[in-house]
C-alpha cells in the first residue's frame, strides 16, 4: 500500500509538470513527462495504472502529438515484458484505442494489431485474427518501409487462406505488384530521395525483399492449389526458381525445377504452357535430373504417347511427388496425367490427318470409341482444337473453317503480289532495253567512223564496246558496192548496201 501510494504522489508531481510543458508548448518537456509516468508504472509493474494512465494521457486537452506517439512507442516496449496473456492483451487494446484514428501512430498501431492478430491465432481463433488484419490497409501508409507493408499485406493474405477465404485472399494479393521484388535497390541507395527520409526503418524481424518473394509465391501456389490452376502453379514455382539464392544452391533448386516439369505436364496445353516448356528444355541444370527432361521431351515430340508405358516408367517418380502435389492432390494429379497425355494424342493426330475415322483414333489413344468421343468434344469446346465430327460415318474432320474475312484478305495479299511481280518484270524489261539501245548506238558509231573497203569485199570491224551486242558484232560480213559508204539522212545513222535503206526501232539499222 505504501509503494502504491508513493507511486500515486510521485505521478500527481509529473502531471504538473506535464500540465504546464504541455500548456508551454514545450515538446520535450511534455515528452519527458509523460514517458517518465509511463516508466514509474512499469517498475512498480502496476498494469492497470499504466492503463488508465496511457488513456488519461492521451485525453488531456491540446496534447502534443509528439508526446502522444513518444507515449504509444514506450509502451509497446513493455508488451512483451508483461507477467501473463491477459495483461499483454488488456495492454494492446489500450494502446489500440488511444492509436485509433491518428494518422501520426498509425505504424505503431498496425503493429499493434499485428501483435494481437498473432495472439488470437495461436489461441486457435484464426477467423478473429483475419479480421483483425483485414482492419488495417497499410498500402495507404507513406511512412512505413516498403518491406513491412509487404510482410504485413502477406500476413493478411495468409490468415485468410487458412480460414479459406479464397475470395478475399485473391483481393488482397492484387495489393502487391510481383515487379515490386524485382526493384534493383542500388540505385536507391545511390540517389536517396527525400521522401525517403520520411519513411521509418523496417523492424529487425521483417524478412528482406528476397524472402518475402518466395513468401508471397508459396502463398499464390496454396491459393492457386485450390483451384487446381496448375499453369499459374508452374509460373510460381517458376518465379521461385529465379530467386538467386535458390538457383545457387543445389538443394533448393532441384526440388523446386522436378515441381515445375511435373506441372508443366499436368497443364492443359495453351501458348503459354508451350512457351514454358520450350524455355524450361533449354535450362542447363535440367541434365542433373534426365528423367524429367526425357518426360518433356515427349511432350515436346509430335509422337503419339502410349499411357500405359508412361506410366510405368514415371510411377515411382510420382508417387514420390505426392507430397509436392498436395496430399489429396495426388489421386486427382494422376487422372489429370493421364487426360493430358490424351489431348496431347489427339493434337498429333490432329496434325498429321485431315480426315480421320473415330474407330481409327481410338485405336491410336488406346482408348474406346465413346471415350475418343468425349475426349474430343471437350477439347473442342475449350477451344483446344478445331474438329467435326461426322458421327452416322464416324470419321473427323480436321480442316479448319475458313472465314470469309480470312479468304478475302488473302487473295488481296496474292494480288498485291502479283502486281509487285509485275511492276518488278517491267522494271527490268526496260533497264534491258536502254542497256541493249546504248550498246547498238555504239556499235553504229564504231561502224560509221570506220574505213570502208572498195569493191565487193569482204570488211571487218571489231567492236571495242557493248555487251551483247558488241559479242554479236565482232565479226560483220559487209557486201559493199565501190561506191558505198555511211552517211546522214534526217539524223539517224545510215548504212547503205545492195537491198537499201531502213531505220531500226532504236533509232538505228543496219541493213545487211
Amino acid at each position: 500500500m505504501e509503494g502504491k501510494a508513493n507511486l500515486e504522489a510521485a505521478i500527481e508531481q509529473l502531471q504538473i509538470v506535464e500540465k504546464q510543458m504541455r500548456l508551454a508548448g514545450d515538446v520535450a518537456g511534455t515528452k519527458k513527462a509523460v514517458t517518465e509516468i509511463l516508466q514509474l508504472c512499469f517498475e512498480a509493474k502496476d498494469w492497470k495504472t499504466l492503463n488508465d494512465q496511457i488513456t488519461l494521457l492521451s485525453k488531456k486537452r491540446g496534447q502534443l502529438k509528439q508526446a502522444v506517439t513518444a507515449m504509444v512507442q514506450q509502451a509497446m516496449q513493455y508488451i512483451d515484458e508483461t507477467l501473463d496473456l491477459d495483461t499483454r492483451i488488456e495492454l494492446i487494446k489500450t494502446l489500440n484505442s488511444v492509436s485509433a484514428g491518428k494518422i501520426y501512430v498509425e505504424i505503431e498501431r498496425a503493429r499493434l494489431i499485428r501483435k494481437l492478430a498473432k495472439i488470437k491465432e495461436e489461441q486457435g481463433l484464426i477467423a478473429e485474427a483475419a479480421d483483425l488484419m483485414q482492419e488495417v490497409a497499410v498500402e495507404t501508409f507513406g511512412a512505413m518501409a516498403k518491406t513491412e507493408k509487404i510482410a504485413f499485406i502477406l500476413e493478411q493474405v495468409r490468415l485468410c487462406l487458412d480460414r479459406q477465404d479464397y475470395v478475399r485472399a485473391q483481393i488482397l494479393s492484387r495489393k502487391i505488384s510481383p515487379r515490386v521484388f524485382d526493384a534493383d535497390t542500388s540505385k536507391e541507395k545511390k540517389k536517396p530521395k527525400e521522401v525517403d527520409n520520411v519513411v521509418e526503418a523496417a523492424p529487425a524481424d521483417i524478412p528482406s525483399l528476397l524472402e518475402l518473394k518466395r513468401i508471397y509465391y508459396e502463398l499464390m501456389i496454396r491459393y492457386y492449389s485450390h483451384d487446381d490452376d496448375y499453369l499459374e502453379i508452374c509460373r510460381c514455382y517458376k518465379a521461385i526458381y529465379e530467386i538467386p539464392p535458390v538457383k545457387e544452391n543445389p538443394a533448393q533448386w532441384i526440388p523446386v525445377l522436378r515441381k515445375i516439369c511435373w506441372y508443366l505436364v499436368l497443364s492443359p496445353h495453351d501458348p503459354m504452357q508451350s512457351s514454358l516448356l520450350n524455355s524450361t528444355l533449354k535450362d542447363k541444370n535440367l541434365s542433373e535430373i534426365p528423367n524429367f527432361k526425357l518426360l518433356l521431351k515427349q511432350l515436346v515430340t509430335m509422337e503419339v504417347i502410349q499411357w500405359t508405358s508412361l506410366w510405368n516408367a514415371f510411377m515411382n517418380e510420382f508417387e514420390n511427388e505426392k507430397n509436392l502435389l498436395g496430399g489429396s492432390l495426388g489421386d486427382k494429379a494422376a487422372e489429370d496425367l493421364k487426360q493430358r497425355i490424351i489431348e496431347h494424342n489427339i493434337l498429333v493426330v490432329s496434325k498429321y490427318y485431315s480426315r480421320i475415322t473415330v474407330k481409327r483414333i481410338a485405336e491410336l489413344l488406346c482408348l474406346s470409341i465413346q471415350e475418343a468421343e468425349k475426349h474430343l468434344s471437350d477439347m473442342v469446346v475449350s477451344k483446344a482444337l478445331v474438329a467435326k465430327i461426322d458421327r452416322p460415318m464416324g470419321i473427323v474432320s480436321f480442316q479448319v473453317a475458313k472465314d470469309s474475312n480470312d479468304i478475302l484478305n488473302s487473295w488481296a495479299m496474292n494480288l498485291e503480289k502479283l502486281l509487285d511481280l509485275v511492276e518488278k518484270s517491267c522494271h527490268q524489261i526496260h533497264k534491258e532495253t536502254m542497256v541493249h539501245k546504248a550498246a547498238l548506238k555504239n556499235c553504229c558509231i564504231l561502224l560509221a567512223h570506220a574505213v570502208p573497203l572498195a569493191g565487193p569485199k569482204w570488211a571487218l570491224f571489231v567492236a571495242v564496246e557493248g555487251n551483247l551486242i558488241s559479242a554479236l558484232l565482232k565479226i560483220l560480213r559487209l557486201t559493199m558496192y565501190e561506191t558505198a559508204g555511211c552517211r546522214s539522212h534526217s539524223g539517224d545513222l545510215l548504212l547503205s548496201g545492195s537491198r537499201g535503206v531502213s531505220i531500226c526501232p532504236f533509232g538505228f539499222d543496219i541493213d545487211l
